[in-house]
């Protein structure tokens, strides 16, 4: 794994005009826009692949998520850093990726301007870079159950989740009647 620290990345507006490049850092000690990279995968079957990632991230350790990605390089394109960290984090190496939305996301955390893909793969997924720890592919009704025991990076959840309607319209049978478990 590439010490994160050492990158440099754009701080940029939230047209995704660069201001200028800062260390990963200076981008996180300040919380600066950058540009990021969702890739959602999807299964034949309409499964999606959900992943934990390392304990050694430098934002939400541990926690799971719904896509695929990471910070943009510093001129590189969205579409380019969508493949590279598609073959990077799961070893996937995509011919063909789908635009799915552009957004902005802003918490205590990060703020960012991001690009979603989807692209359809059935496996093997392959952890090559150390960023990602186990990867599962799930149903709509898998994936709200698991949401209601781990936690989930609010980014992609923010970002994609909307346009995922059987997965963001799942229901969970908690044994005393359907509970509903929507939203981000």
């Amino acid at each position: 794994m590439n010490l994160p620290y050492a990158e440099l990345v754009e701080h940029v507006g939230l047209d995704g005009a660069v201001i200028g490049i800062v260390s990963r850092a200076q981008m996180r000690a300040q919380k600066l826009c950058h540009r990021a990279v969702f890739v959602v995968v999807i299964s034949d079957d309409g499964c999606l692949l959900v992943h934990r990632r390392s304990a050694g991230k430098d934002i939400w350790p541990g926690w799971w998520d719904i896509a695929v990605g990471g910070v943009v390089a510093v001129g590189e394109t969205y579409e380019d850093a969508a493949r590279r960290e598609l073959e990077e984090e799961v070893g996937i190496s995509a011919g063909s990726i789908e635009f799915l939305c552009d957004g902005e996301y802003h918490d205590d955390s990060v703020h960012l301007v991001g690009r979603c893909f989807i692209v359809r793969s059935n496996g093997p997924f392959l952890h090559r870079d150390g960023e990602v720890e186990e990867t599962r592919l799930v149903t709509p009704r898998q994936f709200a159950l698991i949401r209601t025991e781990k936690q989930f990076l609010p980014d992609s959840l923010a970002l994609i989740l909307p346009h995922l309607s059987s997965f963001r319209d799942a229901v969970v049978y908690d044994g005393s009647g359907i509970s509903e478990v929507s939203g981000p």
